[in-house]
């Protein structure tokens, strides 16, 4: 019998298709992406029109769309209001569309393009039905990546669990805002911090963090739903992740410094290479100095410091 999925399509004006596909890659790292705004300059440098279906040369070229594809025994609805919240917090308008389909063995299928992926010198993120066997000093962080929001596959991730990897030690009390699946409290915690709290405005992500934080056996983790720092526990942290997008570092930014000691790291990742400078300027004019950064594949994490 065939497995059942469920498509959620977004559509949206072409000159957000970057941020669409920043928030969505928080859900799946399996985008599929149609976009025809410039087919008209492909067709000039010889891709023959004639060989393209008529309803793509008919299509809007104002817009694009980004769909990703879940299990339908899933909630839909969970994907769909975390997808809303970002977007809505991002002023992103858009259509979204359900829609049901059948794929043949699917549901088993897709595991195999899942394996181990070593982050940083010692974090291994393990899907939850591999077996993998450490070497020594690595530390496992199993996940499961149909689980969505942050499971280790996506650049954004990955950068960031790589510089936290630099900065926790066994007296660190870590604090993640915007936490997803819970990754990085469950890395941060895995590499000895003494406390770790992740909050996320979606109170489905802070449910799955939780589901995952029982299947890591780690129990110094404390999850909770927060509007940004609107709910988080007051007090000071030695290292801040934010692992969000562009526009949403920037709104942080103002009122993280409360949370923070003086030399306190602060982890931002999920930007755009294109973003990078709109960030720069935020972090100078609310006075904190660029301690390091790296890239991967278009994305920017910046570890950042009070001045």
């Amino acid at each position: 019998m065939d497995n059942q999925w469920i498509q959620i399509k977004v559509t949206s004006k072409v000159e957000n298709l970057d941020q669409l596909c920043a928030v969505m890659s928080m859900l799946s790292n399996g985008l599929q992406i149609e976009d025809y705004s410039d087919l008209e300059d492909r067709i000039l440098d010889g891709v023959y029109g004639d060989l393209i279906d008529e309803s793509v040369l008919n299509a809007d070229k104002t817009v694009a769309s980004v769909s990703i594809y879940m299990p339908a025994d899933k909630p839909t609805e969970y994907y769909t209001m975390y997808l809303n919240e970002r977007l809505d917090a991002l002023g992103i308008e858009r259509t979204m569309e359900c829609i049901s389909l059948c794929e043949d063995d699917w549901a088993n299928s897709w595991k195999q393009y899942y394996k181990p992926i070593k982050i940083g010198k010692r974090l291994v993120v393990v899907p939850m039905w591999e077996r993998y066997d450490s070497a020594e000093n690595e530390v496992i962080v199993k996940m499961d990546p149909g689980m969505a929001f942050g499971t280790g596959t996506h650049e954004t991730t990955r950068l960031c669990a790589t510089l936290l990897e630099r900065y926790v030690t066994d007296s660190s009390v870590m604090l993640d805002v915007g936490c997803g699946s819970g990754i990085l409290a469950i890395c941060a915690s895995k590499l000895g911090a003494k406390q770790c709290y992740a909050y996320d405005i979606d109170p489905v992500a802070v449910k799955v963090a939780r589901e995952n934080v029982k299947d890591n056996d780690v129990s110094n983790i404390e999850c909770g739903v927060s509007d940004l720092l609107a709910g988080v526990k007051a007090g000071k942290y030695d290292v801040i992740t934010a692992n969000i997008v562009a526009d949403i570092i920037i709104r942080l930014l103002p009122d993280i410094g409360k949370f923070m000691h003086e030399n306190t790291p602060l982890i931002l990742s999920g930007i755009i290479d294109e973003r990078c400078e709109d960030v720069y300027k935020s972090i100078k004019d609310n006075g904190f100095e660029i301690v390091e950064e790296i890239h991967e594949n278009g994305w920017c994490a910046i570890t950042v410091k009070c001045k």
